[in-house]
């Protein structure tokens, strides 16, 4: 069963899916740090539905990084793991990864063990890019990205080669992928999807449907059914 739960470091959430059952993972504008029972691996932004992972029955759990944080804590720029699984190994070395994937392997709680891991590097990350993350609240309001950009100090330009490196894609796709996670979240609570559209800034219950089916490849009765 998938299970969340806040984690001790700011912008992260914990998350474990024991025994592993198969299901899909939605684009959200996150990455994961991922113990898979035996290795490391880096789950980068999505931009379509993805399976999780192989081995059902398996127990698996992972950190869920807030859009913009994962580059700055792992040394990578999203864009580079965009729709991709990577070893962690692959980004730091084999050397430096394999007494972190022992130390998780040999813990009883390999949640709190990642956390461990990471707690060192969240700090040394430093402050947040106060305006990317401005930015995405703007995005989240479905503000135009020229007004988001302008608000925030920056050309479209500067702000659209700012967020490829810290989300994976472009402001046009982010707000996409914010808007579709804003109008999941009110359909999974109830409400209706006609009304879902008008709220969360479709033109109508179709273009809703269009952009469901676009992003996570499924309708929306398939989502919450």
């Amino acid at each position: 069963m998938y299970r969340e739960r806040p984690s001790t470091l700011a912008g992260v959430v914990a998350w474990s899916n024991a025994p592993r059952t198969p299901g899909w993972v939605l684009p959200d504008g996150c990455m994961d740090l991922i113990w898979d029972g035996e290795v490391l691996l880096v789950a980068g932004p999505d931009t379509t539905p993805k399976p999780t992972l192989p081995q059902q029955g398996v127990a698996i759990t992972g950190l869920r990084f807030a859009p913009g944080l994962a580059p700055r804590v792992l040394g990578h720029p999203a864009h580079d793991l965009r729709d991709e699984r990577v070893p962690l190994d692959e980004l730091w070395g084999a050397a430096t990864v394999r007494p972190l994937a022992d130390r998780v392997a040999a813990s009883a709680d390999h949640l709190a063990a990642l956390e461990a891991l990471v707690a060192p590097l969240v700090l040394a990350a430093g402050p947040r890019d106060e305006p990317l993350v401005a930015a995405i609240e703007r995005l989240r309001r479905r503000q135009p990205v020229a007004a988001v950009a302008e608000a925030i100090g920056l050309s479209e330009r500067q702000l659209h080669r700012r967020a490829l490196d810290a989300f994976g894609y472009g402001p046009k796709v982010l707000a996409r992928i914010l808007r579709l996670q804003a109008a999941l979240a009110m359909v999974r609570n109830g409400v209706a999807a006609a009304v879902v559209a008008a709220e969360t800034g479709f033109a109508d219950q179709a273009h809703l449907a269009r952009e469901v089916r676009a992003l996570a490849g499924t309708t929306v009765r398939e989502l919450v059914s």
